[in-house]
């Protein structure tokens, strides 16, 4: 059992920077969930640019990484559930580009297990509005 949801968990890897990444669980429990074990697989531990997209001190955070011309997007929040809203254009996006967002499951302020997988397209001038349980989480994959 990991503490938080298991976005937050995949948030981590975003927001955190680490060159070593591990999974946080047994990885035998990966296995049921191939859209987390994909996501893991394929995240950089390099990273080109940073940029602080939103956040308050010990509430919650929204980072985006870019390694080439992909861009992760990773926002955690503290206890409290939370609707926040990233704005997108701080990337300077060139066009629409297809997203996954994997974020936290209408059940996952009972079940930290509990996540959605969506398809969306972005565009440069996006905002992604996004609900966190408690403890939870969301990354975006543009």
């Amino acid at each position: 059992m990991s503490q938080g949801t298991r976005c937050r968990q995949l948030a981590l890897y975003v927001v955190l920077d680490s060159p070593l990444n591990m999974l946080c669980d047994n990885p035998s429990n990966y296995m049921r969930e191939p859209e987390s074990t994909s996501f893991i697989a394929g995240i950089p531990t390099v990273w080109d640019e940073t940029v602080i997209l939103d956040g308050e001190m010990g509430r919650y955070i929204a980072v985006a990484r870019r390694k080439g011309e992909k861009w992760y997007v990773g926002g955690l929040t503290d206890w409290t559930a939370r609707d926040i809203e990233v704005d997108l254009s701080k990337l300077g996006l060139s066009g629409e580009r297809q997203a996954v967002l994997l974020r936290d499951g209408a059940n996952a302020h009972r079940k930290g297990c509990d996540y959605r997988r969506e398809e969306l397209r972005v565009d440069r001038s996006g905002k992604l509005r996004v609900h966190l349980a408690p403890g939870g989480g969301f990354v975006l994959e543009l």
